[in-house]
């Protein structure tokens, strides 16, 4: 039986997505409020997480989200259809959240991640689950930016690392060794009970 939990991170599949993300970006271009209305709710949660996962700082968060979205109405023609919607979106998220980053003269606040208990488990199950997720979330703060990017557009966005290179502007081979090192530094941070997650 699966996990209830995971269900609650499951995505759209990715050719459902892509095509309803066509139609209204068509909808986009010729002003199509609706459509940016529509579109705009259906990356906000996704969009949220990533950015969150990145910033780590809600305020911010929000603003680097309106940003990205400004960029989709107010530039539509700079999409050039080489990549998915999707891509291009979390590409101009991505860029944005980093110049961010370097603007940022504050501390950044770890508070950020909080724990995923699914609230049917009993109380046994919820107290583990809230120590697992408190484990790996302070793990996982410890990554730099560009690691938890990587972490979070491959498990929680399915992205793959082609995807994941023009989104973070960068070669395969750099996501591949971006990867391979937070999946190392998780793997230390985890040590003992938990070596076997990574």
């Amino acid at each position: 039986m699966a996990d209830p939990g995971v269900d609650k991170w499951r995505i759209e599949p990715k050719t459902r997505r892509a095509d309803g993300d066509a139609e209204l970006f068509a909808r986009i271009k010729d002003s199509d409020l609706r459509a940016f209305e529509q579109l705009y709710r259906g990356y906000h949660p996704r969009l949220t997480r990533f950015l969150g996962n990145l910033v780590r700082q809600p305020q911010v968060v929000e603003e680097v989200l309106n940003d990205t979205m400004m960029v989709v109405w107010d530039k539509p023609d700079s999409f050039r259809g080489a990549s998915r919607i999707s891509t291009w979106i979390f590409g101009i998220a991505y860029r944005k959240a980093i110049n961010r980053l370097r603007k940022l003269d504050e501390p950044i606040d770890d508070s950020v991640c909080q724990d995923q208990v699914d609230a049917r488990a009993g109380p046994d199950q919820q107290l583990a689950d809230g120590r697992i997720a408190g484990v790996l979330g302070a793990a996982v703060d410890r990554l730099s930016a560009d690691h938890r990017a990587v972490i979070d557009l491959t498990y929680f966005h399915e992205m793959n690392y082609r995807e994941i290179a023009e989104i973070m502007h960068c070669p395969i081979d750099t996501v591949k060794t971006r990867m391979f090192h937070a999946r190392r530094k998780l793997k230390r941070a985890l040590a003992g009970d938990f070596s076997d997650w990574v």
